[in-house]
């Protein structure tokens, strides 16, 4: 066997070691959880699941577990984003992958997940990945329990970062995941990208920009009109300066949006109706930076804030992981 045929064998092998379901959940530190509880919870609608002192674990209405801890701490930031996979093998292929690639990793251990693998991928991102789960009755038929505008299940998390195409590559070739859509330049660099596994549009999304940080963490809401309902209950509270972009329609996704900010800062989407990606055949749409389009489809502008900020993310042996600069610069027309 030739040694690129070995490579892509390997490649295979570990793709198929890792077996990545989807996105699952993340926790956040928050410096006030009485305030965090009361706009994730009092008025974005968050089930609570589980509560302990200095956390709560929420839920949507049609997730079995939690997917959102809120975890009470001096400062704010991103403990962690976590993938399911189908098998315990699963995990221990990625450990065997961490091992290959000096990656750090631990088995630690949440609520509801007793077997938690903890790595740090080559980017600085703090991930977790676990196959078991204790899982709870679905909310999505008891619409006398629903509160809020109706957040439903995670659907993906966006993240900062420096290098996006390499990024992209290693969690492809490595993680199986496959690119739905693309932001490029004249110069063909990329500047964004998505890329899934359970067959929509994304579980991980990458932006350009000083990172790792976190640029933000989605739910699928039934309709847009359960987006419009956001804006209104943040207007009737008084609160409409947590309405950050939006709403409105991605030319990337299809997707209509609302980017709201917790009282930590942390950027919340409300999204829904977006595509399917699961026929082979489907190829990766390729969007050029500075088409308008591509943030909004009806061409609005975007503040500067979602581009520039997002949540700092954890190191592997505590503190916060360093931010490194992108080289790519410039900002896309369609800033304010």
């Amino acid at each position: 066997m030739t040694e690129s045929r070995q490579a892509s064998a390997v490649s295979t092998q570990e793709r198929a070691a890792a077996d990545v379901i989807r996105i699952a959940h993340t926790v956040f530190t928050v410096t006030d959880l009485d305030a965090s509880r009361d706009f994730y919870v009092g008025l974005l609608g968050l089930n609570v699941l589980h509560e302990e002192p200095g956390a709560l674990y929420l839920r949507g209405v049609e997730d079995r577990e939690w997917t959102l801890k809120l975890e009470q701490a001096p400062e704010a930031g991103v403990r962690h984003l976590a993938y399911r996979v189908r098998t315990d093998a699963c995990l221990d292929g990625l450990v065997a992958l961490a091992e290959r690639e000096g990656l750090p990793y631990r088995w630690e251990e949440e609520l509801d997940r007793p077997r938690l693998l903890r790595m740090q991928d080559p980017f600085g991102v703090p991930v977790a990945f676990y196959r078991e789960s204790r899982t709870h009755r679905w909310l999505l038929q008891d619409y006398h329990l629903h509160r809020g505008p109706g957040l439903q299940r995670v659907d993906h998390v966006n993240v900062m970062t420096p290098d996006v195409g390499s990024m992209m590559a290693w969690y492809g070739e490595r993680l199986g995941f496959r690119a739905s859509e693309l932001t490029e330049d004249e110069d063909g660099r990329i500047w964004a990208a998505w890329i899934q596994r359970r067959g929509g549009v994304h579980d991980l999304a990458m932006t350009n920009g000083a990172g790792p940080r976190l640029h933000h963490w989605a739910y699928w809401m039934p309709d847009a009109m359960s987006i419009i309902r956001a804006c209104d209950i943040l207007a009737g509270a008084r609160q409409p300066e947590r309405i950050e972009r939006g709403p409105g329609r991605h030319g990337i996704s299809n997707a209509f949006f609302l980017y709201v900010r917790d009282p930590d800062g942390h950027r919340i989407e409300l999204y829904t109706s977006d595509y399917v990606t699961v026929d082979p055949d489907f190829e990766t749409i390729r969007w050029q930076r500075d088409d308008p389009r591509r943030q909004t489809l009806w061409g609005a502008k975007t503040p500067r804030s979602w581009f520039e900020e997002g949540s700092r993310m954890e190191a592997f042996d505590g503190g916060w992981v360093a931010l490194t600069e992108s080289e790519l610069k410039g900002m896309p027309s369609n800033v304010i």
